[in-house]
Parts: C-alpha cells; sequence; structure tokens
C-alpha cells in the first residue's frame, strides 16, 4: 500500500487513481497526519503530493519531520518535492514567471526512478517555486529549460522529487514513472477491483449484524451496485425506496423501476411537493442543495422509522467525501454533496466510499451486472434544482429543462455519441434573451448544454461533439421546448468549472 500525503493539490487523487491502476492499494491521508499514524498503515512507500502553498508562506504546510527520517520510500511532487529539499538542507526560490504547461524534462543521470525513459521525455508542470540548490546526498536526476533541478534523488535512501506532475495524462512516460517508484517500494502489485465483491459483502456482513439496511436508490450507477451488493450481503433485511422529489428527469422513474422491481421491499415514495415547497422562492444553489439534502433525510427517516432500521446503504465515492470536508487543511471545500452529511438517527453503510466511478464499474462489471445500466451517465442528487442556473426552482422551469435534457439525452444516444462523452446535461438560465420566433419578439429562457469527457469526476474535458449535431438539438429544442429561444454549448474544462453549474 502506498500513502499519499494531501498538501491541497488538485490532482491529489490522480496519484491515488495511477496508484491503483498499478495494482497497489493507495490511501490518501491529511498532510499533517502523525507519523505514528503512517506507520500504522504499513506503506511500501509514500507519496508527498502537490499544493497550492509556497514553503515560504507563513503557516505553510509541513508533514511530520519523522517521515523523513523513516525507512519509507518516499516521492515528492512539486509542493513535496519542495518539502524536501527545504528539511535536507537544500534552497527553494521563486519562478521568475509561474511555469504551467507542457516542458521537456532532460534526464541527467541513469536511475531505477528513471529506468524505461527516453533521454528527453515531455511533462506536464504547474508550479511557482522550484528547487534550486540540492540537498546532501541528493543528485540531479533532470532538468527542464526552467528548473534546474526538476527531479532529484537521494538513491541510498531512496527519497525522490520531481517538479512535474507524472500522474496527469498530459505527463506521457508519467505512469512508467509511477511504476519505476512502486517497484522502488517494493510494494505488492495485490489490489484487483474485480476481487473486492467478497471483501465488500462481507465487510457489510460485519457492520450490518442482521439489522435492517434502507436505502434510497435513483437509478444511478453508484445506488445500483451498492443495491446489489447489499441484496447478496443481507437479502431481505434491505429495503429500497425511490424518492420522487419532483426534480428528477423525464426517464428517471420508469428506469428505476425496471431496475429494483424483482427486490422483496422496494417501494416508491412521492415527495414532489414537499420539495418544491420547501425550495420555493430559493435562489442561493448551497442553499438549494442543503434545503434538498435536509428533507431528502427527513423523508427517508420517515420512512425508515416504522421499518425499525438501523442502517442507511449510500452510494458515496471518494470523490464525494473528498469535495464536502476538507481531507487536509491547505484543501477547500466545493461544494455541499447530496450524499454526505445531515443529522442522521441511522448509521450509514457506504461500501463504495474509497473507490472512483471508473472502479465502481469495475466492480460492477466483475458481479456480472448490466453494462447498459453501469455506464448510465451520472445525476446529481440535487436533480434538475440545479440545473436551474441564478434562480428558483418553479415547476415551468422543471418543465422547461427537464424536456430540453430530454431531447439532448436521446439525440445522443440515436447518434451512438452517449457512451462516447462521461456526463451530458442541460440547464437552464434564469435571464430572459430576446429573439425572434413566428415573426415577432420574445424574451424568453436560453438552455445551456454541457457534455465532458474524462475519467472520474476530478477533471474533465469539454466533449467535442459534431457541429451538425449540435445544430439539431439545438434547432429541435427551440422549437419543440416552449420557453426557450436560445441554446449555447459549454466549451469549458474541470477545472475551472466544475460538471454541473451550481
Amino acid at each position: 500500500m502506498i500513502t499519499i500525503l494531501n498538501f491541497g493539490g488538485q490532482y491529489c487523487h490522480l496519484i491515488a487513481r495511477r496508484v491503483r491502476e498499478l495494482n497497489v492499494q493507495s490511501e490518501i491521508v491529511p498532510y499533517d497526519a502523525s507519523y505514528a499514524k503512517i506507520r500504522a498503515l504499513n506503506p511500501s512507500g509514500i507519496i508527498l503530493s502537490g499544493g497550492p502553498a509556497s514553503i515560504y508562506d507563513k503557516g505553510a504546510p509541513k508533514c511530520d519531520p519523522k517521515i523523513f527520517m523513516s525507512r519509507f520510500p518516499i516521492l515528492g511532487i512539486c509542493y513535496g518535492h519542495q518539502l524536501i529539499a527545504d528539511f535536507f538542507g537544500g534552497k527553494v526560490g521563486k519562478e521568475e514567471t509561474r511555469g504551467y504547461g507542457r516542458q521537456t524534462l532532460h534526464i541527467r543521470q541513469n536511475s531505477h526512478f528513471f529506468e524505461g525513459l527516453q533521454n528527453d521525455e515531455v511533462v506536464w508542470v504547474s508550479h511557482g517555486d522550484k528547487v534550486t540548490r540540492l540537498p546532501q546526498g541528493f543528485v540531479n536526476l533532470g532538468s527542464t529549460d526552467t528548473s534546474e533541478i526538476a527531479a532529484m534523488g537521494d538513491l541510498e535512501r531512496n527519497i525522490y522529487g520531481v517538479q512535474f506532475h507524472p500522474e496527469v495524462v498530459h505527463t506521457p512516460s508519467g505512469t512508467r514513472i509511477l511504476d519505476n517508484f512502486l517497484n522502488i517500494c517494493g510494494a505488492p502489485r495485490d489490489y484487483h477491483i474485480e476481487d473486492l465483491e467478497a471483501k465488500l459483502i462481507e465487510e457489510i456482513k460485519e457492520k450490518v449484524h442482521g439489522e435492517k439496511v434502507v436505502m434510497a436508490v435513483s437509478g444511478g450507477v453508484d445506488s445500483y451496485v451498492v443495491a446489489n451488493l447489499l441484496r447478496r450481503a443481507i437479502g431481505s433485511q434491505l429495503y429500497l425506496a425511490c424518492v420522487d422529489n419532483g426534480l428528477l428527469r423525464k426517464e428517471d422513474l420508469p428506469h428505476v423501476q425496471d431496475l429494483y422491481n424483482d427486490f422483496p421491499n422496494f417501494t416508491l415514495v412521492d415527495a414532489s411537493d414537499r420539495f418544491l415547497t420547501a425550495l420555493k422562492g430559493i435562489v442561493n444553489p448551497e442553499q438549494k442543495r442543503k434545503i434538498i439534502r435536509d428533507t431528502f433525510w427527513k423523508v427517508f427517516e420517515e420512512y425508515a422509522k416504522p421499518l425499525g432500521a438501523v442502517f442507511l446503504g449510500q452510494g458515496t465515492l471518494y470523490p464525494d467525501r473528498i469535495e464536502s470536508a476538507q481531507p487536509s487543511k491547505s484543501a477547500d471545500v466545493i461544494k455541499t454533496h447530496h450524499n454526505i452529511g445531515g443529522n442522521l438517527s441511522l448509521s450509514l453503510v457506504e461500501p463504495l466510499r474509497d473507490l472512483y466511478k471508473d472502479e465502481v464499474r469495475k466492480l460492477g462489471i466483475a458481479m456480472g451486472l448490466q453494462k447498459e445500466y453501469l455506464f448510465r451517465h451520472p445525476f446529481p442528487g440535487p436533480g434538475l434544482a440545479i440545473r436551474i442556473v441564478g434562480g428558483a426552482v418553479t415547476r415551468e422551469r422543471l418543465g422547461i429543462v427537464r424536456q430540453a435534457d430530454h431531447i439532448f439525452v436521446s439525440e445522443l444516444r440515436q447518434e451512438g455519441l452517449y457512451d462516447k462523452v462521461w456526463q451530458a446535461l442541460a440547464a437552464l438560465g434564469c435571464m430572459r434573451t430576446v429573439g425572434v420566433q413566428g415573426d415577432a419578439r420574445t424574451y424568453q429562457y436560453p438552455i445551456f448544454l454541457r457534455a465532458v469527457t474524462g475519467e472520474d469526476a476530478m477533471t474533465m474535458d469539454w466533449a467535442r461533439l459534431p457541429a451538425k449535431f449540435i445544430e439539431k438539438v439545438s434547432s429541435r429544442i427551440v422549437n419543440e421546448v416552449e420557453g426557450v429561444n436560445r441554446v449555447f454549448y459549454d466549451v469549458t474544462q474541470k477545472p475551472p468549472g466544475t460538471i454541473e453549474y451550481e
């Protein structure tokens, strides 16, 4: 297992995913985790992530110094690279201009760390500081045009640092570099998603101890996999409910009924009026999310109480937890997630809490679940409420965005594009734009179309859909959806933009 200290870098999760892809378990811990805690995890090695801080900032994050004196192999990435240099007596200085983007790494010395690489390799950099003097005992392993010491290593103690991101796809040989580090660590290659089912089922049985578990299902991938894990673990102790909050897409309820009608204890709970009443007049997106979350918990507890349930099953994923709670003092909360928090009187069962979306799908395939359902696009817990942008939720607006979304997704399926994007959605902007329809001037809503590609929800690129396709979807929406006279296609990456608009 590899322990990753999180200094708040946006790519920290990518490090964990790359390590797992190389069949080694990884765990992210706060940067200030004690050496005793880290040692108790019994890692094969330690990776120090990047981060937005400068080591010269007041209160700059530092790890337990005992880590550097341990027997564990260490890899520092960007900020972690600078921490290593500073601790061992090197020097870190400011860049004249911030380094960002693609550069060429010139490998200066042969080592196991760069085994199998060319003399010149493309790497991705993002930093404001750089190491300007080697620490004692370290050698310069590589340089770029802007950083003389872009890679360094103490080859005796197996401590390495790089001033670039090996975890991102823009560093083509980055996975090989991480693979070399894992070899240096002697890390067992025994992490296989396909083997997780039995382990997770056993953990569920041990936690539940014969008690009843209730779970809300929405038709999404995560709840689909969790529900089937729970069913295989506890059978008829599982009670499923789909809460119709009035914020679902056109096809969601029929889809859920198709998925779960054969489960022994499945119920449809219609709470749409309750949610829409609670959301009346609310514009602030965080307030929307919290109202929906709180109302959801109340509805669900009322459903669960007569059953005598003790546990609540959820499809919470690793990124959900990290975006809602600070894993380190250096990471910012991005937004409140629907599946996290709340004043619960039920204990949580979250079998997927340490997995990424692509790992959940691999697990589902290994379980023999239907691929058609496993590769359905994600849909947020707050539903269409956060696709009504900059305005309050009303039945009229819900009807508009629901129909526009249905047209967009239906056309993606029709043209064979649905499985080529990670997620696609339509959102309604709560401003009026001028248009001409039927020889008359109109002031109606715009619709924003967004489709993204990527491997997980941490970083995303906008999907390059064919122009003719976008033209067709736009034409259908303005002609078929009453109240819309303009359509935009979003070409923003994540970061800086999140997938959803609110």
